[in-house]
């Protein structure tokens, strides 16, 4: 039988549509209000509350039984949602994994200087970007840090109406002769980054560095900071827009982190869906995706496997690390990562075989990599084909795709990680249209489709 894939617009009833629609409104409130991996964090975990989820420290203190709806919040930028199964963990779980860390600029440690009647501040780009995207948008800063008296202090500037925002210049073109020459690559240089955030003196009376001086005074006054916090704090610079409607149709949403905010929403809201599992459903929703899976916040962490070995302890008092890797090795994974959608500007870096395209639904990757699916997890043809008969049986629109022509490029997700302790591991997530740029686009359609994907792999 030919294979010939349908957009989910052709394919849904009126009911359906709306449902498609009224997801993607929340959605698009989720991402803006977790505009950092902390916000997302904080995000998640509120959700999770409101449907009764315990944490973690509370369920050890009561007891493990099936049907408990647990979440685990470490060190504020990473988040474990579980709902204990009627199985023992050693049987293995149903795990959707997602990062909520996403590329931007992040400020160096000691940002801030005065330079021809500006203050700037120091950036160092965090995840892979075109860095000439970042030149002349409107950009929001969001901070947290503990000030050298103890107070811990949250900073979002840039995304209410009422907020100034912030700017990286470029060359105007009449004298961009030499830039123009460059490669599109190196047209803009990571050290010229710099963040335009005043410019007046007014009211300082000291001759050295007084805008500069400014900011600090402002900083103070609004935050209670002093310059020597910025040694200590985190500060993440990202667009200043709103998740908005694209198209006269308002058929997709352009927004800042889709990648890989529209997978982790889908398992956020597909584990708030499910009752009473059989296997114990875990969603994890993990930092520092974007730059290698480095750091105690990330799926290399031992946060996860510390947090099942303390449930397992609480079933079986005989623990041992035995029952710990028999419950990963037995474990099911839906590896939450977005991939490419075909682009019609640039339909060349794509082979058309084996492409994804917006509309047509959740996108299943056997492999990702690159080159010779170098560095990839290469999924088994026993998962793939029971993952596929769960689509069949809940109806959902899938498709499948490579990230880019063979020679092309490529990219990686958490599915290696997951996969070296034995588990069963596939990439399944949403395709995206100018990925990792800062501000992505993605289909409304595919988007819902994601969630029913996730949640019909937890049933």
């Amino acid at each position: 039988m030919e294979i010939k894939n349908k957009s989910i617009w052709k394919q849904v009833e009126q009911k359906e549509y709306d449902a498609i629609m009224e997801y993607n409104e929340n959605y698009k409130k989720f991402l803006d209000s977790a505009r950092t991996e902390r916000l997302a964090t904080k995000e998640i975990i509120q959700q999770a509350k409101e449907k009764g989820y315990q944490s973690f420290e509370e369920a050890l203190e009561r007891g493990i039984n099936a049907g408990d709806k647990i979440y685990y919040n470490y060190r504020n930028k990473s988040a474990v949602l579980m709902i204990i199964g009627e199985e023992e963990l050693s049987k293995g779980t149903h795990i959707i994994g997602a990062h909520i860390d996403i590329p931007r600029l992040d400020l160096k440690p000691n940002p801030l200087y005065e330079d021809g009647e500006m203050a700037l501040f120091k950036s160092h780009y965090y995840g892979g970007i075109k860095k000439y995207q970042w030149t002349t948008i409107p950009l929001a800063l969001y901070g947290y840090v503990i000030t050298k008296n103890g107070e811990e202090v949250e900073i979002a500037i840039g995304d209410k109406e009422e907020d100034p925002v912030f700017y990286i210049t470029d060359l105007l073109a009449h004298l961009s002769k030499d830039q123009g020459q460059k490669k599109l690559a190196t047209g803009i240089e990571g050290e010229q980054l710099n963040i335009v955030v005043g410019h007046s003196s007014y009211g300082i009376d000291e001759d050295e560095n007084p805008i500069k001086k400014n900011i600090l005074s402002y900083l103070n006054k609004h935050y209670g900071m002093v310059e020597e916090d910025f040694l200590v704090g985190e500060f993440q610079v990202v667009a200043a827009t709103k998740a908005r409607d694209v198209g006269f149709d308002r058929a997709m949403i352009a927004a800042v982190g889709h990648d890989d905010r529209v997978c982790s929403y889908a398992a956020l809201k597909a584990i708030l869906e499910v009752e009473n599992p059989k296997h114990t459903a875990i969603a994890l929703f993990v930092d520092k995706e974007e730059i290698g899976s480095v750091g105690n916040t990330s799926m290399n962490g031992m946060f996860f496997e510390n947090m099942l070995a303390e449930l397992i302890h609480r079933q079986d008092k005989n623990y041992s690390d035995l029952l710990l890797r028999r419950c990963l090795a037995n474990s099911k994974v839906l590896s939450a990562d977005v991939t490419v959608a075909h682009d019609p500007t640039y339909p060349d870096v794509l082979e058309k075989y084996n492409r994804c395209m917006a509309g047509h639904g959740i996108a299943i990757a056997k492999y990702t990599g690159s080159g010779g699916k170098y560095s990839c997890n290469d999924a088994n043809a026993e998962f793939l084909a029971e993952v596929r008969n769960v689509f069949a049986e809940n109806n959902i629109i899938w498709q499948t795709g490579e990230l880019g022509k063979v020679d092309q490029g490529g990219g990686g997700t958490i599915a290696y990680i997951l996969a070296k302790y034995g588990a069963e591991v596939v990439d399944a997530g949403t395709p995206v249209l100018s990925m990792h740029a800062p501000v992505e686009l993605v289909s409304k359609a595919d988007s819902y489709m994601t969630k029913e994907a996730y949640r019909a792999f937890y049933r």
